[in-house]
């Protein structure tokens, strides 16, 4: 008997979700900031197994768009929402409201098994506040099985994958066992160097980037990357780039770092910033930024 399906993570901004996908994969595929809308597509990551194939969905946190790229995101989270087999609702001991209420009733008439996910127990204050958060959840959404859990420390996360198998239809892979994600390496280029301008940068300026990779030349003993910054304002690139190119070096040195660790070869990356005015919320620019 194999068993296989989609298991798809679906939850605010914030609370985690990114965090589980790659403890539940075992590798490092999502990006992880405390900003929100760290993560903008649906990213898949592969478990195997002889007996299974569980292909994990990390989404978009869910929100009330406010320009196009938003409305791209919440488009992942509906796709996710319309193909999973079973949906990993993530949500954590802080969030009273889920900021969408639209995609929260979607979930409670989903016909899929729900298992909703209590994040960052460990930083509750109290036993009774804990329980009371798992009470308000069960009210919310009462067929939903629930498990506190801490994906940081990875607390509880070891119940996960027996309830997944329980939950999951017989079926054949739908990948090839060797498979761990269905993104190309320039996908995870350009979201390691977004996630050190997520880190570098405050206020609007990260969400006003993206990344694109221009060249990847994989050679026998190197891996040379060039790749550009686009921003929406020539503000904006002269804050990404700093006085004398600081900012930028920084951000390239940490990027060139965690790439070298994630393709397991040595990197040269060499950056570029661009300006593209309102690159957010226009259609034709979001399909050549790969936001379908």
């Amino acid at each position: 008997m194999h068993k296989a399906g989609f298991v798809n993570i679906i939850g605010s901004p914030n609370v985690g979700k990114s965090t589980l996908m790659n403890r539940l994969v075992g590798e490092r595929l999502s990006i992880i900031t405390s900003k929100q809308q760290t993560t903008r597509h649906r990213i898949m990551g592969i478990v195997n197994d002889d007996d299974y194939q569980i292909v994990f969905s990390d989404t978009p946190g869910v929100l009330n768009p406010s320009y196009k790229l938003h409305e791209s995101m919440m488009k992942f989270v509906s796709t996710a929402l319309s193909d999973a087999d079973v949906i990993l609702f993530v949500t954590d001991i802080f969030e009273n409201k889920v900021n969408h209420e639209e995609t929260l009733e979607k979930i409670k008439n989903h016909n899929a098994p729900v298992v909703l996910l209590l994040n960052k127990v460990d930083l509750a204050k109290t036993q009774e506040s804990l329980e009371a958060k798992v009470e308000y959840w069960k009210e919310q959404i009462p067929r939903a099985q629930i498990l506190p859990i801490s994906a940081l420390h990875g607390f509880s996360t070891d119940f996960i994958l027996p309830k997944l198998l329980e939950l999951l239809p017989e079926g054949e892979a739908f990948f090839d066992k060797e498979e761990l994600t269905d993104k190309p390496m320039r996908f995870f280029v350009t979201e390691i160097i977004r996630e050190k301008i997520l880190q570098n940068y405050s206020k609007e300026v990260p969400y006003s980037c993206e990344v694109v990779v221009e060249e990847y030349k994989d050679q026998p003993k190197i891996v040379k990357i060039r790749a550009t910054i686009f921003v929406m304002r020539n503000s904006q690139k002269a804050i990404i780039i700093g006085h004398q190119g600081s900012k930028i070096k920084k951000v390239g040195t940490e990027a060139r770092k965690d790439l070298e660790q994630f393709i397991n070869k040595k990197v040269f990356l060499d950056l570029y910033v661009k300006v593209d005015p309102d690159w957010r919320d226009k259609d034709t620019k979001l399909k050549k930024y790969g936001y379908e």
